[in-house]
This record gives structure tokens, sequence and C-alpha cells, in this order.
């Protein structure tokens, strides 16, 4: 008996995306795959061929390894790499944003925050959703002089409570996991994120993008020795500025003056949707130290300075602060920097775990794949409402896109095991490369490319 899970892959010069299943049989020895409809045309599988990794890879990984080195390289990175890290370290989901309850106006908000959701492709409202509605209800309000405002800050409150211990809560989980399962999942989160970092100083920055409220990656970076450029600065309590973005490291080599060069292991890095740790005080939004896992952020904002602060000031998009002008800052200067980070020349975009639910992130991709030499990389576990796929097919930029979707190919493990560049600058390689067409010259390469699964294979893409 098997049974089977539909990937889908398009990369390099395929046409059309290509769709095959996992077959599992009783006692399987390794994965093994087919096309799931034999109908299907692909110049590199014939349709009853079973196959595996060995034959993906080839067609993967090199793929990748050229779009890495991009001029402009940009990382959007979604709630599936938080799920993916978590699962590694403890077996279990992590704790979603499911809706909540209002004491006041239940109905109205319930109804706004489906209509609001449907527009995004989703069935139902989450707390996202909720948390939006409520904010422009309660400003409302204010405008009209209604006093019950502030029935509606009171729950607003309390949900935006309870919303940040549930991220603290996927943080503690982590960190409190078993030694050596918490080991392999940050073993494998900083080769994850040091396959898309290492790149030589003579190539602009790697720009993180995250959706997430969690430090996931902000830790990562710390294990992996990744200097994240963000818009903070300071050391004791860092604040947003609208005007750092082009600070950089650089160091002079011994012996050369003038020329300093960029150090390497090091990138930028943006949270789109804000950060548990980032609060709006005094007109100003501050990243609060907060430690990996707290049991809640109650107590960190029971500071001098911070003592009239509570959760209604947590920056979390969206985030329920007292005037459009506050609400929209510091969101409208985060997509700022996505919308130039991304749409211009020689650009790839690779998006890991992201759903394609937020419209203001699309319509940011779709005005860069109208630039004829951007490329997009789109990475997931799985399309369950096809959200993915409908976005694929109405963009029309085929030629401009490549897909990794499904359980083998999303999988955050077998995607650093098996497809990811090296998490190294690996000029060795290069070299190499360089010293086998020198001894065999061009023809001797040829023909190696044409022996599958050869090493040469691999050199003589990169």
């Amino acid at each position: 008996m098997t049974t089977s899970k539909k990937n889908i892959l398009k990369s390099r010069d395929d046409k059309t995306p290509l769709f095959f299943e996992e077959i599992t049989e009783e006692k399987p020895t390794s994965q093994k795959f087919k096309l799931a409809n034999s109908d299907s045309t692909c110049s590199w599988i014939t349709s009853n061929q079973e196959f595996g990794s060995e034959v993906l890879r080839p067609r993967i990984e090199p793929w990748l390894t050229a779009l890495f080195q991009s001029e402009h390289l940009s990382l959007l990175l979604g709630s599936g790499l938080t799920h993916a890290v978590h699962q590694i370290a403890t077996d279990t989901s992590l704790p979603g944003m499911n809706a909540v309850t209002f004491t006041h106006y239940s109905n109205e908000i319930e109804k706004a925050a489906k209509i609001s959701a449907e527009k995004s492709g989703r069935d139902t409202g989450n707390i996202e959703d909720q948390i939006r509605t409520a904010s422009e209800l309660i400003r409302g309000l204010e405008i009209t002089g209604d006093e019950k405002y502030k029935y509606i800050q009171k729950d607003l409150k309390t949900i935006l409570e309870s919303f940040s211990k549930s991220i603290l809560k996927g943080e503690s989980d982590l960190i409190s996991s078993d030694s050596s399962k918490r080991e392999t999942a940050f073993n494998y989160l900083v080769s994850f994120l040091m396959s898309f970092a290492s790149r030589t100083g003579t190539r602009d920055r790697l720009q993180i993008f995250t959706t997430n409220y969690d430090r996931y990656i902000e830790t990562g970076a710390d294990l992996a020795g990744l200097h994240l450029l963000d818009r903070f600065v300071g050391v004791l309590s860092p604040i947003f500025r609208s005007s750092r973005l082009d600070i950089d490291i650089h160091y002079n080599p011994p012996g050369i003056r003038g020329e300093p060069r960029y150090l390497e292991g090091v990138a930028k890095f943006t949270k789109l949707h804000g950060s548990v740790d980032w609060i709006n005080t005094r007109q100003n939004i501050r990243r609060i130290g907060v430690p990996f896992g707290a049991e809640k952020i109650d107590p960190y904002l029971k500071t001098p300075g911070l003592i009239e602060d509570d959760v209604l000031q947590l920056m979390v998009y969206p985030n329920a602060a007292k005037d459009r002008e506050t609400s929209a800052y510091p969101y409208v200067e985060l997509f700022r920097d996505f919308a130039s980070a991304t749409c211009r020349p020689n650009s790839t975009l690779i998006s890991y775990g992201y759903s394609f639910g937020d419209e203001h992130i699309n319509r940011v991709i779709e005005d860069m794949l109208t630039i004829p030499s951007t490329h997009l990389v789109i990475i997931s576990y799985d399309d369950p409402l096809e959200r993915i796929m409908r976005t694929y097919e109405r963009l029309g930029r085929h030629a401009q896109i490549t897909l990794l979707i499904g359980p083998h190919l999303g999988d955050f493990q077998t995607l650093v095991d098996c497809y990811l560049p090296k998490p190294a600058i690996d000029k060795t390689t290069f070299r190499m490369a360089e010293l086998l067409k020198s001894r065999w010259g061009t023809e001797s390469m040829e023909q190696d490319k044409s022996t599958p699964n050869s090493d040469s294979q691999e050199v003589s893409f990169l």
C-alpha cells in the first residue's frame, strides 16, 4: 500500500511547474518520487520514472547558488520559519494566532475582520484582523466622542497582553526544549541564515525582511556571529531612526590605505510588522530589553521612563496607537525599505514560509517583477489555500519565478541538507572549477556535464 504527497517544482528553464508525488512504501529504503500526472512533459525526467533527491539536487542547488549571487539579494521570512525551527526542537506545533472575542461590538468586529481576511485570501479572520479592526473602531468612536471606545480599548489591552504571552511562549518552548533537539534546531537555523548571508564583500548586503514578531532570527544570527544592521541606534535603550539604514561595517586590510572593505558576516534586517520587544513611548519607538523566552512582557514595562506605558503601546502590526500619524510610523519606513531593496535591477527575492496573505507586501513584489532582471523564489512547505499558486498565475511573469513547494522541497531540514548553497564563502570551489577547466579544457568539462550525478556537474554551474 502506498500514499502520495504532491510537491511543486519550477526552476531554471522549466516552462511550467512540475507536480510530483512522494511514494511511501511499507518498508521504505529512501524517499522516492514520481510525476503526479503521467501526461506531464518534462525534459529531464520521464513520466513513469521514479527519482529521488539525487536527481532533484542538480536541478535546484546550482540554480539557487547562481541566484544567491545576484547583485542585490533579499530574503522574506514568514511564520513558516518559526514553525519549522519550533517543530525540530519540541516536536510540537507553534501556538497559532486564533481569533478572540471582544465584550463590546463583538459582532461588528468579527464581521469586519472576516471581510478583511477574505480580501487577503483567507477564509476566516485571525487576531491580526481583529486588532486592526478594533483599532480603527476605537479611533472612530474617539472622533465621535462616544465613551464606549474605552471598553474596546480595555478588551484590546487584554488581547494584546495574551498575544504577547503566546509569542514569548513560542520562544520559551524553544529555549527550554531538550538540549540535543535544541542544538539541532539552532544548527539548522544557523546554516539556513548563512546560506543567504555568505556573500563576498563586493556584493550588496543581504537584506532580511520578516513578518514575524518573535526573535528567532535574531537568536540564530547571534549564534552564527551574523551582525544585523537595523534602524535602531543605541545600547541600553535602542531607538528607531529613519536616517540610519546606510550605516555599515568596514575594515582596512593590512598594508592597504584608503580602501576600506566590507566586513563579511553582516546583513541588513527589517521586521515589517514590528516586534514583541518594540514599544511606542514618548513619541519614539524603542526596543526594550525583554529576554528571549521571558514569561511575560509586563515586568519589563515597569521601569523608569516606561512606567506610563502598557501593552497598548506594543508595536505589533497593526498596533493600537492613539492617532494615524503614530500608527503609520514606523511601518511606513519599514515598507519603504522593502520596496527600495527589491524594486531595482538585478535583484533576487527569496521568500520562505510566507503565505502571500499580506496585500501590502504582495503589491511590492508585483511591482518588483515589472523589472525584467529581477527574480522571485518561493519556498513553502505547503499551499493549503492555493494562495501561492493563484498569485503565481495572476502575476504572469512565470520566467522570473522559481517555485519549491511541498512537504519535501519546503521541508526546513531537507532544504538545508540538500538544496541550499553551502553556508560559507566557498572560493575554493570556484578555484577548483577554474583549475579543472584549465587542465582538461572546455570539451572535457562538457562531457562531464552530461554525466548524471557527477561531481564536476555541480562545479560547472558555479
